[in-house]
């Protein structure tokens, strides 16, 4: 079979392959693969209220954002329902 040549083999790869790997990719991983401006600055992203009259505030702000959409999906409807000539099925 092997014997002991495949042994040392086998130590060898054990020992090399994980230093080969450090050597390969190095210390500065940070440097090598971060992508610049991949995370959202704070003032970008959403912040949560806690105040009451933030809450109130961002209710209000929720609620017109239902209505408009509201107003929208009703007017694409009737769109589509005088397209087809207000025949139903």
């Amino acid at each position: 079979m092997g014997g002991p040549n495949l042994e040392v083999f086998k130590f060898g790869m054990y020992i090399l392959f994980p230093i080969s790997i450090m050597y390969y990719f190095g210390t500065n991983l940070d440097g090598k693969f971060s992508v610049p401006d991949f995370w959202p600055k704070p003032e970008q992203t959403h912040r949560i209220p806690y105040e009451r009259e933030e809450i109130a505030k961002e209710l209000e702000r929720l609620k017109a954002r239902n209505r408009a959409n509201r107003v929208r999906r009703e007017e694409e409807e009737r769109r589509g329902r005088e397209a087809f000539g207000g025949r139903e099925g």
